[in-house]
């Protein structure tokens, strides 16, 4: 792939209504304190893994920098704020001027993750930080379950082609983001065709159920579709018959047909079938595809079956169970004043429960064993230890309100593959487990 991996980003629209109504009463508040400039630093991490997952895999960071440059109020939005009310003349005032121009610290994208990880840590005064915080937490909490979702499927499917065709399962919004954290966790190829066009993801896609009963036979209707994409093209074999339309594809195309579908059925008994009739009918190298609401486990099940490809859709743009990561964004840190010599120190919410967190400004690590095998992740607020100094996991995106760190797609894509290839064998297990490292605070 070339540059434009990084993604197509004219006519992005502002990105400031992305957020609740609180973010902006708070900041009104704070101007009239008088500390809404107090140096701050917020992060966004998640307490717990989904129930059952053994790690998180980091996705958005893209669009979160694309959601980040594109946070201004023009004068419509202004507009709407003062007619309904929402906050005052001299906060009007602050946000027609609004830019961030702090520094923003997180996991790469494609990166894995665990309860603690520090995945974003927002610096800056307190009123530009937690203007971001919803917006952040909506990419960071979709992007990454679905990347989750997507990691499983691809580590289920053994290497085995994966495509991701859950558009009409979501929403069209929804659907982009989608296809893009799944080609981070594994998927090679999307239908969705504004993804293809937004991210460079390729795109496939030939023919449903209708086109086939369209036709007056299934011999026409395939004849239709060879003759318009070619004999490397796939047909979908289950309308009526799987025998006798993988009988009709054959003779339709000859033994160079591209593939065949199957949609429905008991995929392990028809997949086993379809590929010994293939080969007898001379067509060796034809592949199949196989769909029809598949998920991990299914994916797994079929390990032992002669699939070339699955096709996944609504189990994949709903996060397998898991829509959300529960990720939240807090602030950890903050000063008296704006001043740059005056010291930071550490805040935290003490809540009775689960939602207490860790004050200070925070540093991650993944600490190795002697295999090179990841065994803890290691967070702290003080001195990095010498002997993880080169296994930091944080990197720098945002530098005085200008990004810095965009990448193609693919070296996302690739990231995770490595990092997951770094954790424990037992990371990649289907059955429930709690996280496959634990995290230690230093």
């Amino acid at each position: 792939m070339n540059s434009a991996d990084l993604g197509r980003r004219v006519g992005v629209p502002s990105t400031a209504l992305f957020t609740d109504q609180y973010e902006l009463t708070m900041v009104q508040a704070a101007l009239k304190a008088g500390t809404a400039d107090r140096r701050s630093v917020f992060e966004a991490f998640t307490r717990r893994l989904p129930e059952g997952r053994r790690y998180g895999v980091v996705a958005g960071i893209g669009r979160v920098l694309d959601a980040v440059e594109n946070f201004h109020f023009d004068d419509e939005m202004l507009t709407f704020l003062r007619e309904q009310n929402v906050v005052d003349g001299p906060t009007l005032a602050w946000l027609a001027d609004y830019r961030f121009s702090g520094d923003i610290w997180g996991y790469p994208e494609g990166e894995v993750y665990f309860p603690g990880s520090p995945i974003l840590r927002v610096e800056g005064s307190f009123a530009e930080c937690v203007l971001l915080e919803t917006v952040i937490l909506s990419i960071l909490n979709h992007d990454s379950a679905i990347a989750a979702a997507a990691s499983r499927m691809s580590a289920a499917a053994g290497g085995r082609g994966l495509i991701e065709m859950g558009a009409r399962r979501t929403h069209e919004l929804s659907a982009v983001a989608s296809a893009r954290a799944a080609y981070i966790g594994g998927f090679s190829t999307t239908s969705d065709l504004a993804a293809g066009f937004r991210y460079n993801i390729p795109t496939v896609g030939t023919s449903a159920h209708a086109f086939t009963l369209l036709h007056d036979t299934e011999r026409d209707a395939f004849r239709a579709q060879v003759d318009s994409l070619g004999r490397g093209t796939t047909l979908l074999v289950d309308t009526y018959d799987v025998t006798e339309a993988v009988r009709t594809a054959v003779e339709v195309a000859g033994t160079e047909l591209g593939a065949v579908r199957i949609d429905s059925g008991d995929l392990l008994l028809v997949a086993h079938r379809v590929r010994q009739q293939l080969d007898e009918l001379g067509a060796t190298e034809t592949k199949i595809v196989v769909t029809s609401d598949l998920d991990e486990y299914a994916i797994a099940s079929l390990a032992a079956a002669p699939v070339d490809a699955y096709g996944v859709g609504t189990q994949l743009v709903t996060g397998s169970g898991q829509p959300t990561c529960s990720m939240v964004y807090k602030l950890v840190a903050r000063a008296g004043s704006a001043d740059p010599a005056e010291p930071m120190r550490p805040v935290a919410k003490k809540s009775l429960g689960a939602k207490s967190s860790v004050g200070g400004r925070k540093w991650a690590a993944r600490r190795l064993d002697e295999h090179g095998v990841a065994e803890a992740e290691v967070i702290g607020t003080g001195a990095v230890p010498a002997e993880l100094a080169d296994r930091q996991l944080l990197v720098e995106l945002v530098k005085g309100g200008e990004v810095i760190a965009r990448e193609p797609l693919d070296t996302a894509r690739d990231r995770h593959i490595a990092a997951r290839a770094g954790l424990p064998m037992s990371a990649v297990q289907l059955s429930r487990g709690e996280p496959v490292i634990p995290t230690e605070y230093v």
